[in-house]
């Protein structure tokens, strides 16, 4: 007598800052689903909505808000982050319920978290991915990247979307040089793929992150953009229920895009400006596409990828309240980011959610 044995049912929660930990997740999805697995997903606010509407038919769960915002004063983030601890802490603790309550109710098998620091238990194999096993801080590096690991090692297992060796992406932020993490290095997450197809604009702008920063970039670009001939593309990172298309001059603007579109839109575009953000980063890499970046005032991982791939030759970089469009010119005297080769064995990774 054989019996039909259902789907492994596996949580996947990315953190809700900007949309790049989503992003990321939407390849982790769509793999654990060729390997025979039920995804459930987790998170809040725009991340949620965007995975909502890449996967309309799986379940989605709503996760407590961290209620992170940058101050307009970027040098106060620090100073507002620790005003807003209390609400972190209280936002992981609820976490940790809610995925208890979850593991029974949902019959899950597996936990894979992007960043969300309270996704764990250990009734299941658990999973933690980030770039950022030093978190940069400042001065107070050493305390932030502390009480990072003291959270990655109540997970089973820790994921890192790069390559080890000194040919990497996210440089001094994944490679540590001592550390007792388990950790993987499982090559780069990009949901897109280099097409060759006629280019249609000049400039792709891709904005995301957290507010209020994302829209006072926004403000300053469509202000500059009125001195600027060519056809640019601009994609304001804002998920909304309805896209929202708006043409002003040889400017095309979108509120947001899914995976499809935007991948035509990237293979389509000359050359991108964008933040500095990671998951951005592994996508320009697989795309193979020249770009600037204007990292998030006061967001130092972003200002550390910005001025490592500008002192490498590989992107230039300015600060968002220097930026002048004349300041694209300098894309053609860099290199691109570089190519880099990296393959990922699903399966075997997975193979950590299967029964015994």
């Amino acid at each position: 007598m054989t019996t039909n044995k259902l789907p492994t049912n596996i949580l996947v929660a990315p953190l809700n800052w900007g949309l790049g930990h989503a992003a990321r997740c939407i390849i982790i999805i769509k793999e654990l689903e060729k390997n025979g697995y039920n995804p459930i997903i987790a998170s809040d606010g725009p991340s949620l909505l965007l995975l909502k509407k890449e996967f309309p038919h799986l379940t989605s769960l709503e996760l407590p808000s961290y209620s992170i915002k940058y101050p307009k004063n970027y040098r106060y983030f620090k100073l507002k982050l620790l005003f807003k601890s209390p609400i972190i802490a209280k936002a992981i603790v609820s976490e940790r319920k809610l995925v208890n309550k979850w593991i029974k109710e949902h019959s899950l098998g597996g936990i894979i978290s992007d960043n969300r620091l309270g996704v764990y238990s250990k009734r299941v194999p658990s999973v933690y991915i980030t770039h950022q096993l030093k978190v940069l801080s400042g001065s107070t590096t050493w305390i932030s990247s502390k009480i990072h690991s003291y959270f990655i090692r109540k997970f089973k297992e820790c994921w890192v979307p790069d390559i080890e060796g000194k040919n990497n992406l996210s440089g001094e932020l994944g490679h540590l040089i001592n550390t007792n993490l388990t950790i993987k290095y499982i090559g780069l997450l990009s949901r897109m793929e280099k097409k060759n197809i006629p280019i249609k604009y000049k400039l792709m702008i891709l904005l995301s992150g957290p507010e209020p920063q994302r829209t006072l970039l926004e403000e300053k670009l469509i202000e500059r953009l009125k001195n600027y001939s060519n056809k640019v593309v601009f994609i304001k990172g804002v998920v909304e229920a309805e896209q929202k298309i708006e043409q002003i001059g040889n400017v095309t603007f979108y509120n947001y895009m899914q995976t499809e579109q935007l991948e035509t839109t990237f293979n389509e575009s000359e050359m991108v400006l964008s933040r500095s953000g990671y998951t951005t980063i592994m996508d320009l890499t697989k795309l193979e596409k020249k770009a600037y970046f204007i990292p998030t005032p006061g967001q130092f991982e972003q200002e550390y990828l910005a001025s490592k791939y500008k002192y490498q030759g590989f992107v230039p970089s300015i600060k968002q309240s220097r930026f002048r469009l004349e300041h694209l010119n300098a894309m053609h005297l860099f290199n691109g980011l570089p190519k880099i080769n990296s393959n990922t064995n699903w399966s075997e990774l997975f193979g950590l959610f299967q029964s015994k």
